[in-house]
């Protein structure tokens, strides 16, 4: 028996080798990691968003890494989405704005970028890949091909058609689409993708448990229509949307689309943006619940220790700031700065670093870590994987800067029951105070160095020439000051410069002048884990 026990152990180790020599091979042990990606909707990082997250606190945050620099390079839900899963900026996979015209999962999208997103590239590295919850604005509707339309990339597919909301709403079940109701236990959009998903990671580890797993939860909170849970409804009724720094600030310096805001704003408007804050707050606290149950079913498997779990948003918002209510779009630091918290092996635990970062390096790090911690990535991507930041002794050179950018939706009605408007202005509510208009269109370049000793962001509008906005966060973090007319002009036109380098870059040339390392021994470690486990497994078997 130990004879041909041994002869076992031989057959298996040459079997082994081969593997190894043969990387091309899609062969995985139960040391390749796990990826849970958590997305929430319009949840901001400077307003006090992640307050309410207890459970992202302790078992992420405590646990893990968090990015203090963070930021979306486009600060609306479907460019930001596409950013997220293409890992470009939004002049390259031309998903410009909400709409099928600016080419939210319209047909165009579907065959080119989305051909290209991070999950197809963990597919094909051999990962078994979920999706829970609202994808693109306009996905599964009419234009969009309908809720037969399953992405490319994925294996199980449970998408929302359209925008967030948390009941009433359609489920593309792997292209069936299936109708909910307004029953809490069965229908809350959040909870649901809470079960969804355990279900999935409880499933894959008893059916498949030596492929490892991409699962990506995209919640609907905290965007609107903010309908909380019943057992969270009475939470936060006594506060208020937070004053100070620019809240009800005059945008006086700022472009057309600030100076038209009422200032300061009427009473009703106050109301509203205190309501929509305590309301969104309300429905955080089920993501939080949601990230306690995918941390568990995680626990219950055996898996926690091998995922990598990524909790971020796709933009932020902003309430009262410059005397706008509520929304996102803008270029300012409400709306465009995002969180980002990081666990998993090898992370650094109850660390915070400051190095810049963006929306655009999800994509790049999900398929690093897919592939084995290598630091390859499709030359497609803009950004670059964050791995080389995952420990905190590591101290790699990295990015001074990064593009925002937005292309203005608009109607072409003036907005109804607001005397003033015009045609062309959009998201006029509450009190006619419009957040977008055709014209919004703008582009920004934003430096920053690791100490805080520079951080400038310099903007253009496409419809004048002759404007700029330029802001010294250092000196004035509300950005309070448009110093347009003070600052030295030397900086203005290298900032100018910048600007249009970065607004045509692809690629690697989105990523210079900063220079990034990475980290190819990964890879050979998890080899060497996933050596010495089956070692140890077959001369227990030969022992027998």
């Amino acid at each position: 028996m130990q004879v041909m026990g041994k002869l076992i152990v031989f057959a298996l180790l040459c079997a082994l080798c081969s593997v190894f020599s043969e990387p091309s091979q899609k062969v995985r042990f139960k040391t390749s990691p796990n990826i849970v990606f958590i997305l929430t909707d319009d949840q901001d990082e400077i307003l006090g968003g992640m307050t309410p997250m207890e459970n992202v606190r302790k078992l992420l945050q405590e646990q893990g890494t968090t990015f203090s620099n963070m930021f979306t390079p486009t600060p609306i839900c479907c460019p930001s989405r596409a950013s997220i899963l293409t890992g470009q900026y939004s002049h390259n996979h031309d998903t410009v704005n909400n709409s099928i015209s600016g080419n939210c999962s319209s047909p165009y999208w579907q065959n080119t970028a989305e051909q290209k997103t991070f999950a197809v590239s963990a597919q094909a590295a051999g990962y078994k890949t979920y999706f829970a919850g609202k994808y693109l604005n306009q996905y599964g509707t009419t234009n969009a091909g309908g809720p037969e339309h399953v992405p490319p990339g994925w294996n199980e597919w449970f998408g929302l058609v359209g925008n967030s909301k948390y009941y009433n709403y359609t489920i593309s079940d792997n292209g069936k689409a299936v109708k909910h109701g307004d029953t809490y236990s069965t229908d809350y959009l959040t909870d649901l993708l809470a079960n969804k998903s355990s279900e999935f990671i409880h499933s894959h580890m008893s059916t498949s448990f030596l492929d490892p797993f991409l699962v990506m939860i995209s919640t609907p909170a905290p965007h609107s229509p903010w309908d909380s849970a019943p057992q969270f409804s009475q939470r936060y009724l006594n506060l208020s949307a937070p004053r100070g720094g620019s809240y009800n600030a005059n945008g006086k310096d700022k472009h057309w689309l600030l100076r038209q805001a009422t200032n300061p704003m009427v009473d009703h408007s106050v109301k509203y943006l205190d309501n929509a804050f305590r309301k969104r707050w309300q429905t955080l606290l089920s993501v939080d619940d949601l990230v306690k149950k995918v941390m568990t079913a995680l626990s219950d498997s055996g898996e926690l220790d091998n995922t990598y779990i990524i909790y971020s948003s796709d933009n932020g918002y902003h309430l009262g700031q410059f005397s706008l209510p509520i929304d996102k779009r803008q270029l300012y630091e409400t709306d465009v700065r995002i969180p980002l918290v990081i666990r998993g092996p090898g992370v650094s635990k109850n660390v915070t670093r400051h190095e810049l970062v963006t929306s655009i390096d999800i994509g790049p790090t999900i398929v690093d870590i897919s592939t084995g911690g290598t630091g390859n990535f499709p030359p497609t991507m803009d950004g670059v994987s964050l791995m080389p930041l995952f420990n905190v002794t590591d101290k790699p050179k990295w990015r001074t800067d990064f593009l925002v950018e937005y292309q203005g939706e608009g109607s072409p009605l003036p907005p109804p029951n607001c005397p003033h408007g015009s045609a062309g202005e959009s998201q006029c509510f509450p009190d006619c105070v419009c957040e977008d208009a055709y014209n919004n269109t703008y582009s920004c370049v934003r430096t920053m160095d690791l100490d805080g000793k520079v951080d400038i962001m310099y903007c253009e509008f496409t419809d004048t020439e002759t404007f700029v906005e330029v802001y010294n966060h250092t000196v004035d973090p509300h950005q309070l000051k448009n110093i347009r007319n003070t600052i030295n002009p030397q900086v203005l036109v290298k900032m100018n410069q910048r600007l249009i380098t970065l607004g045509a870059c692809t690629g690697k040339t989105c990523r210079a002048p900063g220079s990034y390392q990475t980290y190819a021994s990964r890879w050979m470690q998890w080899a060497l884990e996933s050596l010495n486990y089956l070692t140890n497994q077959l001369f227990l078997i030969a022992s027998i």
